[in-house]
């Protein structure tokens, strides 16, 4: 099969190597899409994700794909089911896994069969991803294109539910590419009463506004901490770091109202900073979400499909961009060179 790897040097290739093998509790996938992750994708390449360090990898963790063999002791999935999170577990011909979706074929686990015969939850043969991997059903109304974008509607909603969001408070989201919009549209629907949305580029904040912000700037052509100060004198009760940004804590600082949250989203390039809270009030919280939980992100995804299925969530919406995986290197170079891309690009197989 083919897939897409990064060399040590973040150089792009795409390689044939052998088929993914697949266990007893296990299902082998055809993959049919993959999100690019404009922040993890990005990192491993750059060498700036944390405690990552073997190359050369296999990439990709927003897959999408079809199963078209199970193992023998499999209990959830048929062939021909629709999956999301297939991923090479596994190194395949001397290449890392940095997740592996970028791929012809991955491997789904089945995680009610693992627990049934004495694999689960604690032993050597089990992985967390199991717990959040999940079954697109026929009458769900997406395709294989949009269902790339419920991986990142999953691990920003278990987020939000992780930073604690109440309906009628106030939020910030500070940045507008792919997750500060899913931030946005999802604040609204879970009733928040006033989200702002601020980015550095004039598109970024005209798409915040369409996902439903009450306000959104451009933080390059005013004063952010003003502007917000005008709408809340007190402060906001959450000021989210979508964009992984260490210097934008300090400047939540001066917006967070007392008790409030400052909530930090993904993995910062930079493990470290000097926080300065002299313009804080005396009482509030700083919470990093890094790695979204698994379980949390499974959890959330009824939530997701019930607001696709209602239609008050539409993938398509979220994704700006669609390319042949025999194009995959182009899109990553639109990444590299697209400053302004503010929303998903998605690499289709078939």
């Amino acid at each position: 099969m083919r897939t897409l790897i990064v060399d040590a040097q973040g150089k792009l290739s795409v390689e044939e190597i052998e088929k993914p093998t697949y266990g007893e509790c296990q299902a082998l996938v055809k993959m049919l899409s993959c999100g690019v992750c404009n922040g993890t994708d990005t990192k491993l390449i750059h060498k700036q994700f944390k405690n990552f360090d073997t190359y050369p990898a296999i990439l990709g963790h927003e897959g999408v794909g079809r199963v078209v063999e199970i193992g023998q002791k499999v209990k959830n999935l048929d062939v021909g089911d629709i999956v999301l999170l297939p991923f090479l577990e596994e190194k395949i011909n001397g290449y890392a896994s940095g997740w592996g979706a970028y791929s012809e074929f991955a491997v789904v686990g089945d995680a009610d069969a693992y627990t049934a015969n004495g694999m689960g939850e604690g032993t050597p043969f089990w992985n967390e991803s199991y717990l959040a991997q999940s079954i697109i059903k026929p009458t769900d109304k997406v395709d294989a294109v949009g269902a790339a974008m419920i991986v990142t509607f999953r691990e920003v909603l278990s987020s939000i539910k992780r930073f604690g969001f109440e309906a009628n408070e106030s939020a910030l989201i500070i940045g507008a590419g792919p997750v500060g919009l899913c931030f946005t549209k999802f604040a609204k629907l879970l009733g928040l009463k006033t989200v702002i949305t601020a980015d550095v580029v004039d598109e970024k904040v005209q798409a915040a506004l369409e996902m439903g912000a009450d306000y959104a700037f451009n933080s390059t052509q005013c004063d952010l901490v003003e502007e917000v100060r005008k709408l809340f004198p007190d402060g906001i009760d959450y000021v989210v770091d979508a964009v992984g940004i260490n210097t934008l804590i300090n400047q939540a600082m001066e917006m967070v109202r007392y008790n409030g949250k400052i909530c930090c989203y993904g993995i910062s390039t930079k493990p470290y900073m000097e926080i300065d809270w002299t313009k804080a009030p005396y009482n509030w919280t700083l919470q990093f979400v890094q790695w979204p939980s698994k379980k949390e992100e499974g959890e959330a995804h009824a939530q997701i499909m019930a607001w696709i299925n209602q239609g008050v969530l539409k993938p398509m919406d979220f994704i700006s961009d669609v390319f042949d995986f025999e194009h995959i290197l182009d899109a990553f170079s639109l990444v590299e060179e697209r400053c302004k891309t503010t929303k998903k690009i998605v690499i289709k197989y078939e």
